[in-house]
């Protein structure tokens, strides 16, 4: 399938082909962490699959507790995750941000990894009361 987004800015879009069967939910604690929230979804792209446009991404990397390094991709003009991949000279796949896609709507989950991690409260958020737009104050 065919995608195309960027960063919240438009600083930095990219095109990628992507399989949309790989898309997931990661509920560990970095992305808890990273994120800002319960839980980031992710799909995998390879490298050549991905064309990046626009400004130069910037880097972040984190040691998880296993010890790998993960490299992490942000515009530095808004702050947007746009992907993770290894920190080898030439990654090969990237963890693509899904929010991040034009299509995200598209692309619903189709597995969750770490979920010993998850947030017992994301499983009954929609009992909750809803608000369709903003509310006016």
């Amino acid at each position: 399938m065919h995608i195309d987004g960027g960063c919240h800015c438009g600083n930095i879009t990219y095109e990628a082909e992507i399989d949309p069967e790989a898309v997931s939910i990661c509920h560990c604690t970095d992305c808890q962490h990273l994120t800002g929230t319960a839980y980031r979804v992710n799909v995998r792209v390879r490298k050549e699959d991905l064309k990046m446009h626009g400004g130069k991404p910037k880097i972040y990397v984190k040691t998880a507790e296993s010890g790998n390094q993960r490299a992490h991709a942000f515009c530095p003009e808004c702050g947007t995750p746009l992907y993770s991949t290894s920190t080898d000279a030439d990654p090969q796949t990237y963890g693509l941000r899904v929010g991040t896609a034009r299509q995200r709507a598209q692309l619903p989950p189709k597995r969750q990894g770490w979920h010993r991690s998850a947030m017992a409260w994301t499983k009954q958020i929609d009992a909750l009361p809803k608000i369709e737009t903003q509310i006016a104050r």
